[in-house]
């Protein structure tokens, strides 16, 4: 049995030490809002965070994750109150919507480490993280705009 806290509950699951953490929160555990893009961790769309960093699912293997803390997109908020989801709701960010929970994801870990980054770290932080409709421009504004909602004392 392997033990980890996911979006704040405590789950045992018993799936090889080796299945990529990926497929334990949508097939074991339900979670679909993490998707699956390349399967080699160049995308970005299964981007969740372990103990606060972002990290690719689909390689991250789930016997590494024992007692550590996970967070999916579905535990980022409940009703998209974070800061970042309004930001991409209000900037109208999605256009197919595929990629958008590991953009998300990433952009608050970025805002988590770094409050108020530049257009450069924006660029550096999501570079990893791939939209084939080329949203770009509105999630580096979205990603400005939920900076701006946090420094104002907006719901971390």
């Amino acid at each position: 049995m392997i033990s980890f806290k996911v979006n704040g509950k405590k789950y045992e699951v018993d799936v090889p030490a080796d299945t990529p953490l990926l497929w334990v929160l949508r097939d074991t555990l339900g979670l679909t809002g993490t998707k699956y893009g390349c399967g080699r961790a160049l995308c970005g769309s299964c981007t969740v965070h372990l103990n606060g960093n972002a990290v690719r699912s689909c390689v991250t293997l789930v016997g590494s994750v024992q007692g550590q803390e996970i967070v999916t997109i579905e535990g980022l908020s409940v009703d998209n109150s974070h800061p970042v989801q309004r930001a991409w709701i209000e900037e109208d960010v999605p256009q197919c919507g595929y990629c958008q929970p590991g953009q998300i994801m990433s952009a608050a870990a970025l805002l988590a480490a770094n409050p108020a980054p530049t257009d450069a770290d924006i660029d550096q932080a999501m570079s990893a993280s791939i939209c084939r409709c080329g949203t770009y421009p509105r999630i580096r504004k979205a990603i400005h705009r939920a900076a701006a909602i946090m420094a104002s004392g907006g719901k971390k």
